[in-house]
């Protein structure tokens, strides 16, 4: 006799596989991981599907800025973000980048030991890059303001931010050191604050929030993605090879360029397998502003759906049965072709209008430090290191990753360049 099957489960209904209702505290949230589902969500057409309210502990690190905020207020701060990071402006960003990761390789030149621990090495480099491109200023500038930001996301209930840069550029400007407020990201906020029509006019704590918002993002999320790359490639000592066989076929000796990075095809797949295994944000939560049908499903208003990025990457159904193995060539024909057009498959920077405005930014800076590291070393994991990723505001790995680092003799980057020569 057949057993019964209960018409709500998920065998009785597809449309419910990984769907389910759980509670965080008082509050219940819904769970949803069909890409179709999701996709309706995160594209949110109908301006339904909203940021719920943040924490208090969560706001004294993020303030109410891109992040969080909402509305017109939402998008008047994305158009200022827009201007900044793409295009032409991101296309000035890379000469910053290079000379930020040549920094990093300087000081390796003059360490003792081999050993390292990338972690905390590009908590440098991305730090400084965001400070040069974003703010017109560096790490060692700003070093108090990470500083302050690394006690924050550690313990956001301690509330010991606080930040001088806006009132620094203000400064000069005000006393004739500078003419401007410049052309990155401070400057426009800047502008903004000062902008003689009062609609479009942001207030001193917009900018404060906006600074916020993006040191946190453009420098530890990149720092996440640019750590497990490189704890990938050096598992993977093949991939490793590959990419540094068409890094030198790019660029030879040289510094990369905005050109010859859209030719790095094979970085470029490392990267997404890597964004896939270790995507910075694991999960992204949306609200129901009001009753809604989604699917088969009727939202009652106020429910918060949670979007579990980490488990719909490794999902056998959408990826395959080799899901947990690092293989780049699921894009080798880019994104789309990996994820059967299924554009929620694939959630590394989100997806619809609230999808990463760093996104480029992020992509651009790591191609940069790989191709760079790349070029001068080889490197394999430190005899011993267990990876232990935890979930702390983005995947860390704990405690650190450790990797053993080996110059690359200057017969070997030669022989390269020769091997360049005979192939053009």
């Amino acid at each position: 006799m057949p057993s019964e099957v209960d018409p709500c489960s998920s065998e009785a209904n597809p449309c419910l596989r990984g769907i389910f209702l759980f509670w965080h505290g008082p509050e219940a949230l819904l769970s949803i991981s069909d890409t179709e589902l999701v996709k309706e969500v995160l594209n949110n057409r109908d301006k339904t599907y909203v940021k719920p309210d943040f924490q208090e502990n969560i706001r004294k690190l993020f303030g109410d800025g891109l992040f969080s905020t909402k509305r017109e207020k939402w998008a008047r701060q994305r158009r200022l973000a827009h201007l900044a990071f793409h295009g032409e402006s991101l296309k000035c960003m890379i000469p910053a980048m290079v000379d930020s990761v040549h920094m990093l390789l300087k000081r390796w030149q003059n360490l003792e030991a081999r050993e390292v621990e990338l972690f905390e090495e590009f908590t440098g480099i991305t730090s400084d890059v965001i400070s040069r491109t974003a703010f017109g200023s560096s790490y060692i500038e700003g070093r108090n303001i990470f500083r302050m930001l690394g006690e924050l996301t550690t313990i956001v209930s301690r509330n010991l931010f606080k930040l001088r840069l806006p009132g620094v550029r203000e400064e000069k400007v005000n006393t004739g050191e500078m003419n401007n407020y410049g052309n990155d990201f401070l400057g426009s906020l800047l502008k903004a604050y000062h902008d003689p029509d009062e609609s479009k006019r942001i207030t001193i704590d917009d900018v404060i929030d906006e600074c916020k918002t993006f040191y946190f993002a453009g420098q530890e999320t990149t720092n996440s993605v640019l750590t497990w790359t490189l704890f990938l490639l050096a598992i993977h000592k093949d991939w490793q090879q590959e990419a540094r066989k068409e890094v030198t076929n790019v660029f030879g000796n040289e510094d990369p360029n905005h050109d010859g990075m859209m030719k790095l095809k094979t970085v470029g797949m490392i990267i997404n397998e890597s964004l896939r295994l270790y995507p910075p944000v694991i999960s992204v939560f949306r609200k129901v502003k009001k009753q809604v049908t989604l699917g088969s499903l009727v939202l009652p208003a106020d429910i918060v759906l949670h979007i579990p990025t980490l488990a719909i990457h490794h999902d056998a159904r959408i990826w395959g049965n080799d899901v947990h193995l690092f293989k780049p060539e699921r894009f080798s024909e880019g994104i789309a072709k990996a994820t059967n057009n299924n554009a929620a498959a694939f959630l590394p920077f989100g997806l619809g209008p609230r999808n990463c405005v760093g996104l480029n930014f992020a992509m651009n800076e790591v191609k940069i430090a790989v191709a760079m590291i790349l070029q001068r070393y080889s490197f394999t994991l430190s005899p011993g290191y267990i990876p232990w990723p935890a979930h702390f505001l983005t995947i860390h790995p704990q405690p650190g990753v450790k990797v053993i680092l080996h110059p690359l003799q200057c017969e070997h980057v030669c022989a390269q360049l020769d091997l360049k020569k005979e192939e053009g």
